[in-house]
């Protein structure tokens, strides 16, 4: 080592072209060659600048890595550990006005797929299959959303796992990159086909969801489609969180290192009661009808019925194609909220409107006295009543309980079709009554205007059949209960279904917040005392709908609705009978009703689709389901909304 040392000490010195005095002597001497010694010396010096070059590059790329690009690097790093996913929230419930669930969520197990964590996203598909069976409108579910969605955000391979199958996932994960398992939430309707088309159901979003929200991307988010999901779904959605695993170098997920989990949406009470719900519809049966309860006094709807019904559950999955044909081959329409979107002429029910229109016109008066001689002749046109030989002499009270069609007629072509609409209107029919629903339809009351505006001419005729229901007039079964609850109240009462957002109360459920009509009490309360002598007077035309209560007594009017025209010569034939008719040809059936009558609280409507006989079918149903409600009395019961919470699941 010592000897190497003293070489080089000679040697560096006179490689360099130089002497060195070390102790009186000279140590390594100039080269004779001047030269050489010239060109040694700049290979040298380039050398060592290419070097210190060198060293300061990668100094300098040392420096960017570490301090000028540390964090980034570093996050970098911890990414291919640390694995961050969102959190779809759970849904926020739905109850009814005692707390009773009527949409809730339970766990679900599933398989997502997170594409950037695979370099081959097919073969990785193709490898889960094999474990766990995948079809083909799965296959090409998931094919179409990895085309539209980012490669971060996880994709549902498959719902519902079971322990097993969740075992052989996690057995085969390296040979499935990108595959993990996780539990989220589904959506449960409780109350199946009960509630289904007041609560509506829930689906993944589209595309155009996304665009406008892209948390509606994450796996687990669903969007409402109809009823209160959709109405309230903004609210029902609730924040989402997140959650940080350590992943190893297969993606196996070793622990979670943090969770955050999603804020729940809120809970929606509603002001139905489920216990009277369920009672209405055991009263309908299998009939293809609706039924609609009210408070009369503030627009709670405390039962909203339409049959048939449908299973919302089997939205979020996704409805099978052999199921979507049953619902929409069905004529009886399942799918349709009958009691908002199913419109009907009213038939005799309308009566009432057209009496207050003349009343308000100052063309008839509550002692004023109409001949029924069983028809009217108008134009060259005979239009009959529905008793064959007349009912004679009549005052409004008599037209009403006897429902008269020659005494409307009459009323109709004095007052004329504009003030009659406007009378409609007032009363909620034929208008949007803005409950929390979509999909409502607001129903026609037409006029003169509206007719023109078609290209058409209206002639006394339309105004003649007018009178009595028919004819162009169409409402919906919702605008029915509202009708009867303003004649029974006197205020402008709307109807609504949402008692409670978040435990806050609507203000909407005081009675006061309603407006009077504005009408004389003195024309209300003829209405009212002829609705009164259809049910409770001798030869009125709903006997079969008063109350077996003692003190306790109901007004209502029925009403028959004709779907196709019956000629003159068939009904003077003697042999017409509207019950021999097939099915979709008979009348429709249709009744209104509120009690008590000295005290209104609750107020209903019922249509019987092609029921024929309103007095003999829908007239009983009103009752029991009256004797329903005024026996549960759910708007006067002490038990306060959100009390049975702890049953919603």
């Amino acid at each position: 080592m010592s000897r190497l040392f003293r070489s080089l000490r000679r040697g560096v010195p006179a490689a360099l072209g130089f002497a060195v005095r070390r102790r009186g002597r000279l140590i390594g001497r100039p080269p004779a060659d001047l030269p050489s010694r010239g060109i040694f010396t700049r290979r040298a010096l380039v050398l060592m600048t290419a070097q210190i070059a060198a060293l300061g590059a990668l100094g300098q790329r040392l420096y960017r890595l570490q301090v000028a690009d540390g964090r980034k690097y570093a996050a970098l790093a911890e990414n291919n550990r640390v694995s961050t996913r969102m959190l779809a929230p759970p849904r926020g419930r739905i109850v009814d006005r005692f707390g009773i669930a009527l949409a809730g969520n339970r766990i679900n197990w599933r398989a997502l797929l997170l594409a950037e964590e695979t370099t081959d996203v097919p073969a990785t598909l193709d490898r889960f299959s094999a474990i766990i069976p995948l079809d083909p409108h799965d296959r090409a579910r998931i094919d179409r959303e990895l085309k539209h969605d980012r490669r971060f955000v996880p994709i549902v391979v498959h719902d519902f796992l079971t322990w097993d199958d969740m075992a052989r996932i996690e057995v085969n994960a390296p040979d499935l990159p990108g595959i993990l398992v996780d539990v989220g939430t589904t959506r449960l309707y409780p109350q199946g086909p009960i509630t289904a088309h007041v609560v509506g159901y829930v689906a993944p979003a589209n595309e155009r969801d996304v665009a406008a929200d892209p948390d509606l991307a994450l796996p687990g988010m669903r969007i409402g489609r109809a009823g209160i999901e959709q109405f309230h779904d903004v609210a029902l959605r609730g924040t989402p969180g997140s959650v940080q695993m350590e992943v190893n170098s297969v993606g196996r997920v070793i622990r979670e290192l943090d969770r955050r989990d999603g804020i729940q949406g809120d809970t929606v009470a509603l002001s139905v009661d489920l216990g009277l719900q369920q009672a209405v519809l055991g009263r309908i049966a299998d009939q293809a009808a609706s039924a609609v309860v009210m408070d009369c006094r503030n627009g709670e709807v405390l039962a909203m019925v339409s049959t048939p019904s449908f299973d919302p559950s089997l939205f979020d999955s996704g409805v099978s194609q052999a199921q979507w044909a049953q619902w929409t081959a069905d004529t009886r329409t399942p799918l349709i909220n009958k009691t908002i979107a199913g419109l009907y002429p009213p038939g005799s029910t309308f009566k009432p409107a057209v009496a207050m229109a003349a009343l308000q016109a100052g063309t008839l008066s509550p002692t004023d006295r109409i001949d029924c001689p069983g028809y009217i002749d108008v134009g060259g046109t005979r239009f009959h009543c529905w008793a064959k030989h007349g009912h004679g002499s009549l005052n409004l009270h008599q037209g009403i309980k006897f429902s008269c069609d020659v005494f409307f007629y009459e009323v109709a072509r004095r007052t004329g079709m504009e003030a009659i609409a406007a009378s409609a209107h007032l009363f909620g029919l034929g208008t949007d009554l803005g409950i929390e629903l979509p999909h409502q339809r607001a129903g026609l009351i037409p006029t003169p205007t509206w007719r023109r505006s078609h290209g058409h001419h209206w002639n006394g005729g339309d105004t003649i059949v007018s009178g009595i229901g028919q004819g162009y007039v169409q409402v919906t079964p919702l605008q029915l209960a509202t009708y009867a609850s303003r004649i029974a109240t006197g205020r402008a009462v709307q109807p609504h279904l949402t008692r409670e957002v978040d435990g806050t109360m609507q203000p909407v459920a005081d009675p006061a917040h309603w407006p009077e009509l504005g009408l004389p009490e003195a024309h209300l309360e003829a209405l009212r005392s002829g609705m009164f002598a259809v049910v409770n007077e001798a030869y009125g035309t709903a006997p079969l709908a008063r109350l077996p209560l003692v003190g306790v007594q109901m007004a209502g009017k029925t009403g028959s609705a004709q779907v196709r025209r019956v000629s003159r010569a068939l009904r003077e034939s003697g042999h017409f009978n509207s019950a021999r008719l097939p099915w979709e040809f008979r009348p429709h059936a249709l009744f209104i009703c509120f009690a008590p009558y000295d005290a209104p609280r609750y107020a209903a409507a019922v249509v019987i689709e092609h029921g024929n006989a309103a007095a003999e079918v829908a007239a009983p149903l009103a009752r029991d389901i009256m004797m329903d409600t005024l026996t549960r009395d759910p708007a006067n019961r002490k038990d306060a909304p959100g009390q049975r919470v702890a049953d919603a699941i």
